[in-house]
């Protein structure tokens, strides 16, 4: 166990050293969204790449790291950049770490590098993004956020996402 707080957490973009570290987050990511959307792996064993790929190698897309010390705990992939609207297209934080305070620390720093309007979205089906996501939106805009549904795009099998909406000043 480290003995690390959540204060000693560094929040930084993601370099190419980097992206090893956030594809084995992004599994882990993809694991614990497998629970509440039936995701399976692939025959090799992976999840599906595809947004690591473009947060490395899309100018319009900046990934993050978070690190404690030693430990990646952490990624966020933000997507939109040169957009009227910012997404918040994935974001982790390993469970170990969870309830700590961090998750709501490295999405406010985040977000506030990138000044705004922003959607995030996430599922009805996972109770603790839920309460998450809509306390993110209270303590980073007030009362000033909404939250709707949308279809997932090309998955009408699935439930649809919840997106919340809000602008950060610029």
């Amino acid at each position: 166990m480290s003995d690390t707080t959540e204060t000693d957490v560094v929040i930084r973009p993601a370099s190419v050293e980097d992206r090893p570290a956030v594809e084995r987050l992004w599994l882990m990511f993809r694991h614990d969204l497998s629970e509440f959307r039936r995701l399976l792996p692939g025959p090799d064993g992976a999840f599906r790449g595809e947004r690591v790929e473009d947060a490395f190698s899309s100018p319009d897309w900046a990934p993050y790291l978070f690190v404690q010390g030693e430990h990646p705990v952490g990624f966020a992939f933000v997507r939109g950049l040169s957009a009227p609207v910012r997404v918040l297209n994935s974001f982790f934080v390993v469970r170990g770490v969870r309830r700590t305070g961090l998750g709501l620390r490295t999405v406010r720093e985040v977000l506030t590098r990138h000044p705004g309007s922003w959607e995030i979205a996430f599922q009805y089906e996972n109770p603790g993004a839920v309460a998450f996501w809509r306390r993110v939106a209270a303590e980073l805009a007030g009362d000033a956020w909404t939250e709707e549904t949308r279809p997932v795009p090309g998955k009408p099998e699935l439930p649809p996402d919840v997106w919340i909406s809000f602008d950060l000043g610029a």
